[in-house]
């Protein structure tokens, strides 16, 4: 059986397999039907979308096959994916259904499911929806008209902001200059009221989504622009997200990048001040800069590292009881507040310390160094295991006795996209990048 959900659910083109009207329809009526028969009655579930041209279209595809079971279908719009998730635990919702692709081109679109405790549905829920897809892709589709139920948009729009607000009760950012660079995509209503509301002066980029320009050359994965907008504008930070707002990296007054590592190293320090860092440890993954690992270190704070994605970083937060986790990319979780990796939240929390320690970005990101680390992706045709292909293996045990424990050698497939992806990191730039280019020549001549 074809597996569909990947790290972060079902995501393709939009309008192909498995992202088709028919596959949509098939699985809204797999998740009803079965949920259904589970909890004896009709299960009530809420969607939300990003900015992109086909979420309108897949989110009333996925309405038409939840209506064959009966199930309720509320509509939040156009809302960030932790903002459906927290809909889905707030308002008592069998499953929160977010459309996005996240930090892909508007072409591409995606299906996730979070379970009413914020986690994202189990595997197992996962592989019976793909054995139904299965089934159905040679039958006709059952083809039941559903308009969108968007009453109740206002209102959880509005308990979205009243409940981020809420968990920071004392924070006021007058003074504050914010630059904003919303991606185009779900954090644009947000980012930009939650600033003001708390009393910040706002610049925002990049907040005019016309169905295509999501996370074009912008938002999280393009921060130049951001960068000098910071600069220009003499702000005190500046704050970039993705096209459905889970995750969020930083810029500093000077125009300087703090990522997702620069972000636990903060957090990290602020909770452990206040007694709050459970285990003293940190859950990150295997593409965490060797950088966090001895910053940490020196506060004698465990760093440990899972697979790729936010849903490994959870379950390792979860399985051993720590209280903060993320990636490099800006996904952070810090359980008590959200088992979701939420850009919004944490922007909050960044600021939050800036306003407690009365320091600037800058100041507070001190004493974490950044190891030379270069990242090249390298398109697949197949997803072979490295250490079963001769030449990769050959090459690997070459550029380890180079780097000889002066570095990282990670070699890892992409969740979502047919690529190989090479990180390096050492000592000195030029030359990870070469070892990282023979490495990717050897990849691209063996499965390409």
């Amino acid at each position: 059986m074809e597996k569909l959900f990947g790290t972060d659910g079902v995501r393709g083109v939009a309008g192909t397999f498995p992202l088709d009207a028919n596959t949509i329809r098939t699985i809204g009526r797999s998740l009803a039907t079965r949920m259904a028969a589970k909890l004896g009655r009709p299960p009530r579930l809420v969607t939300g979308r990003d900015t992109r041209e086909s979420g309108e279209w897949i989110e009333r595809a996925f309405y038409s096959g939840a209506a064959v079971a009966d199930a309720v279908c509320q509509s939040a719009g156009v809302l960030t994916t932790p903002g459906v998730a927290f809909l889905t635990r707030k308002f008592d919702f069998d499953a929160g259904i977010v459309i996005s692709a996240s930090h892909n081109p508007f072409e591409d679109n995606g299906i996730k499911i979070f379970a009413p405790s914020g986690k994202k549905i189990e595997e197992s829920a996962e592989r019976l929806i793909e054995q139904d897809i299965q089934e159905a892709r040679d039958q006709p589709a059952d083809l039941i008209s559903r308009e969108l139920d968007r009453s109740e948009l206002t209102r959880f729009h509005d308990a979205y902001l009243d409940y981020l607000a809420g968990q920071f009760p004392n924070l006021s950012l007058s003074g504050k200059r914010i630059v904003a660079d919303c991606a185009n995509g779900a954090a644009g209503e947000f980012a930009p009221k939650l600033l003001r509301r708390l009393g910040a002066e706002v610049v925002y980029i990049n907040n005019a989504p016309d169905g295509r320009n999501i996370n074009s050359n912008c938002g999280s994965l393009h921060l130049e622009g951001l960068q000098a907008k910071v600069v220009e504008s003499k702000a005190d930070l500046g704050v970039a997200f993705d096209g459905d707002a889970d995750r969020s990296l930083f810029v500093d007054e000077s125009g300087n990048l703090v990522d997702g590592d620069a972000t636990l190293w903060m957090l990290a320090r602020f909770f452990d001040d206040a007694g709050e860092l459970a285990d003293h440890a940190v859950i990150a993954t295997v593409m965490s800069n060797i950088g966090l690992e001895i910053a940490l270190g020196s506060r004698k704070i465990k760093l440990l590292r899972t697979a790729v994605g936010d849903k490994y970083v959870l379950e390792e937060l979860l399985r051993s009881g720590a209280s903060l986790g993320g990636e490099q990319s800006g996904h952070i979780i810090i359980p008590k507040k959200s088992l979701v990796g939420d850009g919004l939240m944490t922007m909050l929390f960044v600021l939050e310390m800036m306003c407690e320690k009365q320091n600037s970005l800058s100041e507070l990101v001190a004493g974490f160094t950044r190891y030379p680390q270069t990242l090249v992706n390298v398109k697949v045709a197949e997803k072979r295991p490295f250490e079963s292909v001769p030449a990769i293996a050959e090459i690997v045990r070459s550029i380890e006795n180079e780097l000889h424990g002066t570095g990282r050698l990670l070699l890892r497939y992409s969740g979502t996209e047919n690529l190989a992806r090479v990180m390096i990191e050492g000592k000195d730039q030029a030359a990870i990048e070469d070892q990282a280019r023979r490495v990717a020549d050897v990849i691209r001549a063996s499965l390409s």
